[in-house]
């Protein structure tokens, strides 16, 4: 198994052996990146390989500062982004003045969840909400950046954030009463 940094350079020379390698070695990882953006496990493999493809491509590109996994789940985020624009048209929207759903107030911490469901629960949201809440609330991104990277407005972002942590509440709770049965 070759060190990061060799790894890096020989994929950098397009061996394939070291593509391989470094596609076994993240592939994992990356995927879930994906599966968060992506409305289904099929959609998520596309974006994975289709980001393997553009990281193989850029590789020459990176130059050794800052995390290479870093790099590369940059890279993945951007294809998630700009695979759900390309599919927007196909993509459900939800109206902006779609009813407000109740606030739930519950103290969270008690409540254990696995991170299955906790992924099923976000696939769960509509398309608009996943995306701006991965990258809010997962990625770190500000509402500003969100904005110019979905093409949408700064409130819409915003708006869009309340209503995915309210919808998300709304579900953990459920299935915190399905669980109690």
């Amino acid at each position: 198994m070759l060190l990061l940094e060799d790894l890096i350079l020989e994929c950098q020379n397009n061996k394939r052996k070291a593509q391989k390698e470094l596609y076994k070695r993240y592939a994992p990882l990356l995927l879930g990146i994906c599966v968060r953006y992506a409305k289904d496990s099929s959609e998520a493999e596309d974006v994975l390989q289709e980001g393997f493809i553009k990281i193989f491509d850029k590789i020459h590109l990176y130059n050794n500062k800052g995390s290479f996994e870093g790099w590369m789940r940059r890279l993945m985020v951007n294809t998630a982004i700009s695979n759900y624009r390309k599919n927007l048209k196909r993509y459900y929207k939800v109206d902006v003045e779609e009813p407000h759903i109740q606030s739930i107030s519950q103290d969270w911490s008690k409540c254990d969840y696995t991170k299955e469901e906790l992924m099923q629960v976000i696939r769960s949201l509509p398309n608009g909400y996943r995306m701006v809440f991965n990258l809010y609330a997962i990625e770190g991104y500000k509402h500003k950046e969100i904005a110019k990277l979905l093409e949408i407005d700064e409130t819409t972002s915003k708006s869009q954030y309340s209503r995915a942590k309210k919808q998300l509440q709304a579900k953990l709770a459920e299935l915190s009463r399905i669980r109690e049965y």
